[in-house]
Formats: structure tokens, sequence, C-alpha cells
């Protein structure tokens, strides 16, 4: 329980307080000032070059940083992709053809015409081994293809 406080109960001090010295008020702000002013200067050094310069120059400046920041990032982000795909293709190679459809048979998850249509393209300069066949011969080989009437 809070006992009940009163002011009467207590003395007052017998002498009033002492007033403070002649101009104190006047000259307190420049007191405080004096002692606040070589924390900006040394913070001043530090950044003189960059207050010197005017503000487009600033502005330019900040940009030029912030571009450089995000550039630097996003190619030091980048994957090295390159050497890893000729290493695979070059183990891919050295595998005998006759292992990996003993693979592919063996396994079972059966290889569909649409995991094959999602590879890349073959290499084209292979196929200009076996097709050596004159315009003519195209030609000739194609008006014998049937048509189907209803397609015209």
């Amino acid at each position: 329980m809070n006992t009940p406080f009163r002011l009467d109960d207590h003395t007052r001090r017998p002498q009033p307080l002492a007033p403070p010295p002649a101009d104190y008020f006047a000259t307190l702000p420049r007191q405080i000032m004096a002692r606040v002013q070589p924390e900006a200067a040394r913070e001043a050094a530090l950044l003189g070059w960059l207050s010197a310069l005017p503000l487009p120059l600033r502005t330019a400046l900040a940009s030029v940083v912030v571009l450089g920041g995000f550039a630097t990032s996003f190619f030091l982000s980048q994957p090295a992709v390159a050497p890893a795909t000729a290493v695979s293709v070059a183990a891919l190679e050295a595998v005998p053809r006759t292992e990996m459809v003993q693979y592919l048979l063996a396994t079972d998850s059966r290889v569909s015409l649409t995991d094959l249509a999602e590879l890349p393209a073959a290499d084209h300069t292979l196929t200009d081994s076996f097709l050596q066949a004159s315009p003519d011969e195209l030609q000739d080989a194609l008006d014998a293809q049937p048509t189907d009437e209803t397609y015209l």
C-alpha cells in the first residue's frame, strides 16, 4: 500500500539556490558550439573532396558507382558454362554406343520420343556423308511419293 505524501510534512531548504553567473545563458550556446566544432571539422576532412564537387557531378558519380557495383555483381555471379559443357560432351562421346543402348534398355525408365525431341539439335555435318544426291535425284524421289488429293 502506498503511504500518502504530503508536501507540508517535508521541510524546505533553508537557503534558496545560488543564482547563475552573469551572462551565463548568453554565453552557453557559444560554449556548446565550440565543443562541437572539432567533430564537424574531422568529418569534413574525410569527405571534403566530395562536397567540393558540384551537385550534378556528385549525382553522376553516385550513379556510376551503383551501376558499376551492379555490373560487377552480375558478372561475378555468372556460372562458367562453356568449360563444363565441353567436358560433359567429351565424356559422353567416349562411351561406346553399345553400352549406351544396353544401359537405356536395362533401366526401368524408358526413353520416349518426347525425351528425344527435347534434346538439342544434332550436328548437321553428320548427314552430309550419307546424303549425296543430286537435285534431279531428289526431285524424282519426291515425285515418286504418293500424294493424297484431299490435301490439295
